[in-house]
């Protein structure tokens, strides 16, 4: 009796893939009912593997439930038990289940080839009945390895509490007589191939070589057979997929596990299980710290890894190339710290040029048919009625989303590859190679080197598209010059102008365009909107800031929190421009906001002496009315052995104190004293990037100054941590800039 139930219990265990005919290999294929992030993640990688697909139609149908011959054919699969298929198509071993039944070479090699499934007593399979959830949940078990003897218990309560102790179930909702939808199946198969074999060895390692451990930044690179649906990882390295299939992006920027065929090509990649992920807007950025348009703030080290344009780096080397406005996905432990961040995802390989003002037409094409997607333009939320002709879209899967981005340059065409007919890319600006995307070979084509015309520009640096410099579309492209090359400011593209620039634009805010051959023209801007900064008010003048606003200052791009003053008068503004929606977007800040800004102790020094009096007597003279003067030096120690010169100013500031003081060209512009967070216990601390105190959380930079006032002495932050068990924290702009302990 035992036997026969366990017969039919396995062979109920049988549902999923398709009854409708797939979609196009050749075609993206994003399901537009498929919401949630972790099934729909769960869905592409197993629609790559070949497990399951969608509908004619375009959907996945999440909801619906599945029968046992849909499931057996997901089973054949997920075992890779495809290429034996052949010898079971003309055997008949349940009579209900002929030859010519769509599913019966599955159902035969599950039950007679792999010995996973059975049938009814009454011999039949019936493969139309629907499965349950505890039905499926034994089948996948029993591939990785489990029997009866290991699980024990009730049906299915046994295998249940099994699965949910191995992650099996993660994500899955019912109990085990729930009937199974064709959602829950892919979350339950790509569990699967997560999982470990009961006897030891990842499930994944018997169906191909594994590349573990792999961030994959692309789906859409060139593979070697010339079509862009080959996967990239941060490496560099490329796998052409080999079911031929393109993938729909929804995998980039996961780390994972690449699946490979024994010629090497890409079977699947399966996304690591994940504490979270976000992807949000950027507001401001340091090394230590990102902000969202939303005033959430996430605490990161400049160690943490980034993966910014396809190449692996750290936080810290990537952050000063970011502005507000861009989209990051960070990703974040089950403690909520971020793990690494994920920028970009290699390149885009489509873009509609908005053909005429306030038009979206082509923007179905890009997004495969997914529908409530945001718009941003240039960093910030729009809508439809916000675009203009000549604006570049793409889209971005991670947040369902058409980024606008409306850079022009004027370029002088120097050369191309492989040739003026279909060029891949072009050198323009002195020596720039530019991707073209092969939606713009066309208006590419019908300009040959030595011409110059207007590059229109997606978000990430590459080239949409070209038109005659007579037309609408004049270039607009402006950068920011330091060390004596052009920072050209395009979305997320990280684009290095060699352009030879003057010391005397160091640090401005220059237009680029093509001069001569060989040369690039660049004329500084100045003026654009006027009137004084409010970093509270969020204006300069009666213009209120965007959300993504830049700043910069001596060619460093810095978040209004890093200003020492509220407000910044406006001589102090070299320029400010204002966006499409008449909100000022970019500043460049010169004048007394310039300068190195030291956070420490102040040393003050006053001296009193004798001088001339009111009569033109000297000390010494018969009748000399004793008249004394002081004078005050000002020193910043913020370090072993680190102290500033000594500069003479009248601040009140007491010898000793800990202040911030900002320092230019051999005097003090700003002097102020921190403010004192008393006796702060080190339970306060959440590692060693942030603190909270009275119910606000302040950042920790890495290398946050640390002093012993017992001892006169500098040290490090873990030995500050460990010195006491409460510290003094000296704060500004909600970030630790002193730690103070024997006090």
């Amino acid at each position: 009796m035992k036997k026969r139930l366990l017969s039919l219990l396995l062979a109920v265990c049988l549902a999923a893939s398709v009854l409708a005919l797939p979609v196009s290999a050749a075609e993206t294929v994003r399901f537009s009912d498929v919401t949630d992030r972790d099934t729909a993640m769960a869905v592409e990688s197993l629609r790559l593997l070949g497990v399951l697909d969608g509908y004619g139609d375009g959907s996945f149908r999440p909801n619906a439930v599945l029968t046992r011959a849909q499931f057996c054919k997901m089973a054949v699969y997920a075992m890779d038990g495809e290429s034996e298929l052949g010898l079971y198509r003309t055997v008949t071993v349940f009579p209900d289940v002929k030859p010519s039944h769509w599913a019966s070479a599955y159902i035969n090699m599950a039950a007679k080839g792999k010995g996973v499934i059975a049938g009814y007593a009454d011999g039949r399979f019936h493969p139309e009945k629907t499965v349950t959830v505890g039905q499926a949940v034994t089948i996948l078990l029993r591939l990785l390895g489990y029997t009866d003897e290991n699980v024990g218990g009730i049906w299915p309560h046994g295998y249940m509490a099994v699965a949910q102790t191995i992650g099996l179930t993660d994500g899955v909702s019912g109990d085990g007589y729930t009937a199974l939808t064709r959602g829950q199946a892919a979350r339950l198969f790509l569990n699967l191939l997560r999982s470990d074999m009961r006897e030891g060895g990842k499930y994944l390692d018997t169906l191909g070589t594994t590349v573990p451990n792999t961030m994959l930044v692309s789906a859409s690179a060139t593979g070697p057979d010339g079509r862009d649906n080959a996967l990239q990882t941060a490496g560099g390295e490329v796998y052409q997929l080999a079911s031929g299939k393109a993938s729909n992006g929804l995998l980039n920027g996961y780390k994972g596990t690449l699946l490979l065929n024994k010629y090497g090509k890409a079977l699947t990649f399966v996304p690591d299980a994940l504490g979270s992920s976000r992807t949000v807007i950027l507001a401001s950025k340091t090394a230590t710290q990102i902000v969202d348009a939303g005033g959430v703030k996430y605490t990161l080290k400049a160690s943490t890894p980034a993966y910014y344009n396809g190449e692996e780096s750290d936080w810290g080397d990537v952050y000063s190339w970011l502005h507000a406005g861009m989209s990051v996905t960070l990703y974040l432990s089950e403690a909520g710290s971020v793990d690494y961040v994920f920028v970009g995802g290699g390149t885009v390989t489509a873009a509609v040029i908005v053909d005429q003002d306030r038009s979206g037409a082509g923007f179905d094409s890009l997004t495969g048919g997914m529908t409530g997607y945001a718009i941003y333009k240039n960093g910030a939320p729009a809508t439809l009625g916000d675009l203009r002709k000549y604006d570049v879209a793409v889209y971005s899967a991670a947040e369902n989303a058409i980024r606008v981005c409306d850079t022009r340059v004027t370029v002088y065409y120097e050369s191309c590859y492989p040739n003026p007919a279909e060029p891949t890319t072009i050198t323009v600006l002195n020596g720039t190679e530019l991707t073209v995307l092969p939606t713009a070979m066309e208006s590419l084509s019908a300009f040959k080197p030595g011409q110059r015309m207007t590059l229109l520009l997606t978000e990430d640096g590459q080239v949409a598209g070209a038109v005659d410099t007579g037309s609408g579309a004049k270039g607009n492209a402006v950068g920011i010059v330091s060390g004596g090359k052009v920072q050209l400011l395009c979305g997320t593209a990280k684009i290095l102008l060699d352009a030879g620039a003057s010391g005397e634009l160091e640090g401005q805010l220059v237009r680029v365009s093509a001069g001569s051959k060989g040369k690039v023209d660049l004329s500084r801007l100045s003026g654009g909107a006027s009137g004084e900064l409010s970093v509270s008010g969020r204006t300069l003048g009666k213009t209120p800031l965007a959300d993504n606003v830049m700043v910069f200052r001596d060619g460093e791009d810095i978040s209004l929190s890093q200003l020492t003053h509220d407000r910044v008068g406006a001589g102090d503004i070299r320029y400010a421009r204002t966006n499409w929606a008449g909100q000022v977007d970019l500043i460049v800040l010169g004048g007394s906001e310039s300068g190195t800004v030291y956070y420490g102790v102040a040393v003050v020094k006053r001296s009193e002496f004798q001088v001339q009096d009111e009569n033109g007597r000297y000390p010494g003279d018969d009748g000399y009315v004793v008249t004394t003067k002081t004078t005050q030096t000002i020193a910043v120690e913020y370090g072993t052995g680190l102290r500033t010169e000594p500069i003479q100013n009248a601040s009140l500031v007491a010898n000793g104190a800990f202040v911030e003081a900002r320092i230019k060209d051999g005097r003090i512009t700003s002097l102020e004293t921190l403010t004192k967070l008393s006796n702060v216990p080190n339970s306060a601390w959440s590692g060693k990037t942030a603190v909270t105190v009275g119910g606000r959380t302040y950042t920790v930079p890495e290398d946050v100054a640390c002093y012993n006032s017992a001892a006169k002495s500098w040290l490090t932050l873990s030995q500050a941590h460990g010195y006491a068990d409460t510290a003094n924290l000296y704060v500004s702009d909600g970030v630790v800039r002193v730690i103070e302990v024997g006090k």
